[in-house]
């Protein structure tokens, strides 16, 4: 039996069927047509993604004409810069400031309830806790986020000003309050900062543990030096959803922070939230096109703007201190 050799150099090969290859052909590399199902889920995908942005405009310019109307009638100085809001009264004035105090307030008091607690808790289950504890505490921990904000309202009006900050603390708090409003606040989204800052955490290597421990640091150590600075990015992700949900919250700052717009200077004050002027004047009584009706969208466009400015804020933030693995 006698072995040809290719004369030339060729590379033409038999396979192993006897098929015959060409590795350099010009065909060998060539692309494979894709398939269906992915360019469906391509589509699908990217039309979602076109969807949100189309709807993020939609809302921005649904604002954004009424308000316009708005801002024909009342200057931007009176709006922004003064003092009194009564845009329904006889002598009405168009002053924001109180909204915004107001809203600062609850936000405020609800970040310092809601950043320590969330943050606490999420160490504890992503660090401490065994995994028998964290699959009973999680659950009982995100309960709190399923709760309707119409009852954290009630909770607030009927239990903490009174019973709480009033005959406990001896404060001495009106019925209405800031401060009631803003510790109940606190309470509902301490669930959003706690299971995301717990989930971004858990993605955190577990050499990055391993070598902190192999250095000689202790848990504590290697949580604050190491864990958190390579979960930066989850957890002001998580603060800050957080915080766009506490200047968004609707309900409990209607029911316990109360009605009177003035400039909030103290937690125990009564005070008017932007969202609880919206929820009090869009009742349908106000005829579309009017003054009063416009000042709603006017309303509602300053704390979109507000929202976004804290966005892109924490998206500057998490790109300066991101870490990739």
């Amino acid at each position: 039996m006698s072995i040809t050799a290719t004369q030339g150099g060729s590379s033409e090969g038999t396979g192993p069927l006897g098929a015959t290859s060409n590795q350099n052909g010009p065909g060998f590399l060539r692309k494979k047509k894709g398939r269906y199902g992915e360019k469906v889920a391509y589509a699908a995908l990217a039309g979602s993604a076109l969807l949100t942005v189309a709807v993020t405009i939609g809302i921005f310019v649904s604002l954004l004409l009424p308000a316009l109307d708005f801002l024909r009638e009342v200057s931007l100085g009176e709006f922004l810069g003064s003092t009194r809001w009564a845009p329904t009264f006889a002598d009405s004035s168009f002053g924001v400031l109180p909204l915004i105090s107001g809203t600062f307030w609850t936000t405020l008091i609800g970040l310092l309830i809601a950043v320590p607690f969330g943050l606490g808790a999420a160490v504890y289950l992503s660090e401490y806790a065994g995994e028998r504890t964290r699959k009973i505490l999680k659950p009982v921990l995100e309960v709190l986020a399923g709760i309707p904000s119409v009852v954290y309202g009630y909770f607030a009006l009927y239990f903490v000003a009174p019973q709480i900050l009033n005959d406990i603390f001896g404060i001495g708090v009106g019925t209405f309050s800031v401060l009631a409003a803003g510790i109940v606040l606190g309470i509902m989204i301490i669930p959003t900062v706690a299971s995301l800052s717990e989930d971004a955490m858990s993605a955190v290597p577990q050499a990055l543990r391993q070598g902190s421990y192999a250095l000689g640091s202790n848990k504590m150590r290697t949580t604050l030096r190491v864990v958190f600075p390579a979960a930066i990015s989850g957890i002001t992700a998580s603060i800050v959803l957080g915080l766009s949900r506490a200047v968004g919250e609707t309900m409990i700052v209607a029911l316990a922070a109360g009605t009177r717009a003035q400039v909030v200077s103290s937690p125990t004050m009564e005070g008017q939230t932007m969202t609880g002027f919206i929820a009090q004047t869009a009742t349908g009584e106000s005829t579309p096109g009017s003054l009063g009706y416009n000042t709603l969208f006017a309303v509602g466009l300053l704390l979109f703007i507000i929202t976004l400015i804290f966005n892109l804020i924490a998206a500057a933030v998490v790109r300066r201190f991101r870490e990739a693995y």
